[in-house]
């Protein structure tokens, strides 16, 4: 229903997540040896392929679970073997030419491009244990010391959601009148949304009317949010088991990343010229 907080960039989040930016940085320091190294695998009509290909291809399965035997190297020669031959084909016959393509070929050069160079940049740009723990001090005291099991009905206009509270004020089941909001997601369990904290995932105005409320209470007046009119109710207060700070590390540490990485991008962006 809400957005979360820690929503990135798209271009940062999918650089983050993309598991072949390890590999492909592996790859490049493997490319790097020494030319002995790398002598060809096979030659497929007069065409070397290199064994640092072949390294690419056993990475990748072996981050798979696949073994790194003798077997699986020779499968991986077979497989570029064949890929050298159907290129080689494709370009006698002129299908590397199709504007598609050479489109998506730049595409995907440029994708490499930008994942070996946003690997380098983060390990260059490391996020400091202090950082992490800065992060995480600020989380937990905006999280508070309570959590809030609450019901939401969310309506179109505030003469809707009055109507709604009259009704509860005469002694009407909030789960019954919650069928009636425009909360697909919630309507039929009663407009439960669970156990939620005040520094989570809501809206600030939801959230600022949500601790007000006491077990069993609920707003006598609509909340308005960007999503509408709200009539919230707390079914119960618990005291906020936070968890620590070794279980959130990582993803304190990926969203610091992400930070760092949005505000290169918004630093680039600042100084070029974009028409």
């Amino acid at each position: 229903m809400m957005p979360s907080r820690f929503a990135g960039a798209m271009l940062a989040a999918a650089v983050l997540a993309l598991p072949s930016v390890a590999l492909a940085q592996s790859a490049a320091k493997g490319a790097s040896k020494k030319a002995a190294k790398d002598a060809p695998i096979a030659v497929v009509n007069g065409v070397p392929i290199p064994a640092s290909r072949a390294d690419v291809l056993m990475r990748e399965r072996a981050a798979r679970g696949a073994p790194d035997d003798a077997q699986m190297r020779e499968a991986v020669r077979e497989d570029l073997i064949n890929r050298e031959l159907i290129a080689q084909q494709a370009a006698r016959t002129g299908y590397t030419k199709k504007p598609a393509l050479q489109a998506e070929l730049a595409l995907v050069r440029q994708t490499v491009i930008v994942q070996h160079y946003v690997s380098d940049w983060l390990h260059s740009h490391p996020v400091s244990e202090a950082a992490i723990k800065k992060a995480y001090d600020d989380a937990k005291a905006k999280a508070g010391d309570k959590q809030y099991k609450v019901r939401h009905i969310l309506l179109d206009s505030e003469a809707e959601a009055k109507k709604v509270i009259d009704e509860l004020n005469k002694g009407a089941k909030f789960a019954e009148l919650a069928k009636q909001s425009k909360d697909a997601g919630t309507k039929e369990r009663g407009g439960e949304l669970g156990w939620m904290t005040p520094g989570g995932n809501l809206d600030k105005t939801f959230s600022n009317a949500m601790v007000k409320l006491g077990k069993g209470e609920y707003t006598k007046a609509p909340v308005h949010t960007r999503y509408g009119y709200h009539v919230i109710e707390v079914e119960d207060v618990r005291p906020l088991e936070f968890p620590p700070l070794d279980e959130l590390r990582a993803r304190i540490q990926r969203q610091l990343q992400q930070d760092e990485l949005q505000k290169l991008i918004h630093d680039l962006r600042a100084k070029a010229k974009i028409k």
